[in-house]
């Protein structure tokens, strides 16, 4: 058994914090259907990057699923939807508030064909309040949240986080927030309806950042790689790239100096966290010089000889290469049909008695519409009536071959 085995979850989510979030509990072991509309995911055609054809974007965070093409404002698709909520645990979406609404399908509703359901909203700015209707991005919940006023160099511009911290963020929040609910379920026997937004996803993650501007007043400033509160505990420019040392307190001070300077002891003004943090301006360009004189690999190995915590800024040429993060089972690669074998980011919890779902490689659009009608009990002439009228969309292969790729996929995990 998998964590979450005999967990069957609706993702009618697109582009990131939904798929996320649903990939992560396919994981664990969900049945995860992603309902997509006729044209697919818009994700499926964002690139290039291509792999003979199919997305990278796409391919990266919907493994582990199963797809069902349906169109939603059909009154027949509506009517398949509702047979799916009934045999259903969890509910992921992002549409902009009132789109479930509009399609007949909001949480009152839901809650009478299936009261047990978990619905899970993820939009820009939540479900009520004044930007309640803005279109959400994650750009914008950056730049709201003041992840942007703190991130780059010291008088530079605002900068975002070179990836989509928001939609990221909002995901995990709704995956801790799915087990929450399952967990009170179990009590109640209710469902419940949970409202996320990217921008408060972030906020959340401010915690000391915001501690420290409600202690002072004073909004943070953008400080590089450095730490507020810590010093030095920041990257430094060697001479073929760059290392990231991380001193948290004056025991890791004084074998930082034994090991690049031990002049530096001797200095009043750096015997304690606080001087250092008071005198950063004085310190940083003393240590930058060292640190020019040597390679990586030689401060890396240095430092950590000492008891320093210290490490390469790699590429992703370089990670991607690590030793460690592949013994650790972080790349996968999966055998997608139309794309081939594809390497992706692996699941970073290691259970110690539970399994953890093997990856299935993304699927086709509409690629499981004909197994899932049939587990809600559609005959073979009612299939084929829903994809004559368009009411679904399923690949010609799909519907003369599934059993025998699905056990190929369940071999190979």
């Amino acid at each position: 058994m998998k964590p979450l085995s005999g967990l069957r979850v609706l993702d009618l989510s697109r582009i990131l914090s939904g798929p996320f979030c649903t990939m992560i509990l396919g994981d664990l072991g969900a049945d995860v259907i992603k309902v997509e509309p006729l044209g697919g995911d818009d994700t499926r055609k964002w690139g290039p990057p291509f792999v003979n054809g199919e997305s990278a974007y796409f391919l990266s965070v919907n493994r582990n699923k199963r797809s069902i093409a349906v169109n939603l404002k059909s009154d027949e698709g509506k009517e398949l939807f509702r047979t799916l909520v009934g045999r259903s645990d969890v509910l992921v979406e992002n549409f902009r508030p009132g789109t479930l609404a509009r399609l007949g399908m909001d949480y009152p509703r839901l809650r009478e064909i299936n009261p047990r359901l978990i619905l899970v909203s993820i939009s820009g700015f939540g479900q009520t309040g004044p930007y309640r209707d803005r279109p959400g991005y994650d750009l914008i919940a950056q730049g709201m949240s003041g992840l942007m006023s703190i991130t780059g160099e010291p008088g530079g511009a605002p900068s975002k986080i070179g990836f989509s911290m928001a939609d990221v963020a909002a995901g995990l929040w709704a995956v801790i927030g799915i087990l929450a609910a399952l967990r009170a379920r179990e009590r109640t026997g209710e469902g419940d309806w949970l409202d996320l937004s990217l921008l408060e996803a972030l906020v959340a993650c401010q915690t000391y950042l915001a501690g420290n501007y409600f202690a002072s007043g004073r909004d943070p400033q953008p400080l590089g790689t450095a730490h507020p509160n810590a010093v030095p505990y920041q990257m430094f420019e060697a001479q073929d790239g760059y290392v990231n040392v991380a001193v948290g307190n004056d025991g890791l001070w004084e074998a930082f100096c034994r090991c690049v300077d031990p002049g530096l002891l001797a200095d009043a003004r750096f015997q304690t966290n606080e001087g250092r943090v008071k005198f950063r301006e004085v310190l940083i360009p003393r240590l930058a010089e060292i640190f020019r004189r040597d390679t990586v690999q030689h401060w890396v190995s240095r430092l950590l000889e000492h008891g320093v915590p210290a490490g390469p800024v790699y590429t992703f040429s370089q990670l991607y290469q690590d030793p460690h993060l592949r013994e650790r089972g972080m790349v996968l690669e999966v055998l997608h049909e139309t794309a081939g074998n594809v390497r992706m980011v692996g699941l970073p919890i290691h259970f110690g008695r539970q399994e953890i779902q093997r990856p299935a490689a993304a699927p086709l659009l509409g690629e499981h519409t004909i197994q899932i009608l049939k587990e809600c009990g559609y005959s073979d002439e009612a299939i084929d009536r829903l994809v004559k009228r368009r009411i679904v969309h399923a690949p010609q292969r799909a519907a003369t071959s599934w059993d025998s790729r699905s056990e190929r996929k369940e071999g190979a995990g």
